[in-house]
């Protein structure tokens, strides 16, 4: 069955809105990759913790291809992800939910791509419009009927990491166009759109950015506030599941068809 699965970062490590969840790991060309799978309302759902359950995986050291391409092989079509973000956007503040349709990849020294030549080809996707259009509408129209706020555009900053941005670079940020910083949409939603899989992220503000905050930034205080505020988030997402259609399509499930399209093992057990 074509599956929808969520991404947990920060803070979202527990499935618990899933039934008869089973976790295991499953064997891909790029490593091992962890993922839990479960049932809502009679629907097959993917559940993947980017950090690992205690938060032990730094950003820089996500096996992102891993993640992605397991998830191609469990016949999942759609992704939402959520993120902790800092705020660069004094409209943004925290504890409010942001819908980015924008992003800013200032990564240094991740693997990109599943298209460099051995064992796929060299491919160059497009990427006009980096997170899937079709699920955000889903998304947008699930906030609504949920009361949830939400802001429905914004670009998202993606950095190294692991540690926190200085002033400086928020400054500049900011000057670009930025307006959430975060250090896990590059290479996770490229990697998507290579895997033709639909991807969009919900991002939930847990403090104003470096140079911006009046406080030093901690991670205890991003945990904190992502605990905070997590409900409408879990709410956001259970709407999702509720409305997601198996027989979703969007451009996103062909964006590789003038390379033959993405394909991966299939036939996975669960």
């Amino acid at each position: 069955m074509r599956k929808l699965a969520i991404i947990g970062g920060t803070g979202v490590y527990d499935p618990a809105f899933l039934n008869n969840t089973k976790t295991t790991s499953i064997k891909t060309p790029y490593g091992d990759a962890v993922y839990t799978f479960g049932t809502f309302m009679d629907k097959e759902i993917i559940f993947m913790t980017r950090h690992g359950a205690n938060h032990t995986i730094p950003p820089h050291k996500i096996n992102y291809r891993a993640n992605i391409y397991a998830l191609k092989m469990l016949d999942v079509v759609a992704i939402v992800a959520t993120t902790a973000v800092g705020s660069l956007n004094p409209d943004m503040k925290p504890g409010e939910m942001v819908l980015v349709d924008q992003l800013l990849d200032f990564t240094k020294s991740r693997e990109h791509t599943f298209y460099d030549g051995s064992p796929l080809p060299v491919a160059h996707v497009d990427l006009t419009e980096p997170y899937c259009g079709t699920l955000r509408k889903m998304i947008a129209e699930a906030a609504k009927k949920e009361k949830l706020p939400l802001h429905k555009k914004g670009t998202y900053v993606c950095t190294e990491g692991p540690r926190f941005e200085t002033a400086g670079e928020i400054k500049m940020y900011a000057q670009l166009g930025g307006d959430v910083v975060g250090m896990t949409n590059a290479p996770e939603c490229p990697l998507a759109r290579e895997a033709e899989i639909a991807y969009t992220t919900v991002s939930l503000v847990t403090n104003f950015a470096a140079g911006i905050s009046p406080q030093n930034l901690t991670h205890s205080e991003v945990v904190e506030a992502m605990e905070k505020n997590s409900e409408q988030l879990k709410k956001l997402l259970q709407s999702v599941m509720t409305t997601f259609d198996p027989a979703f399509d969007s451009p996103a499930l062909h964006a590789m068809a003038e390379y033959g399209g993405f394909k991966v093992e299939q036939g996975i057990k669960l």
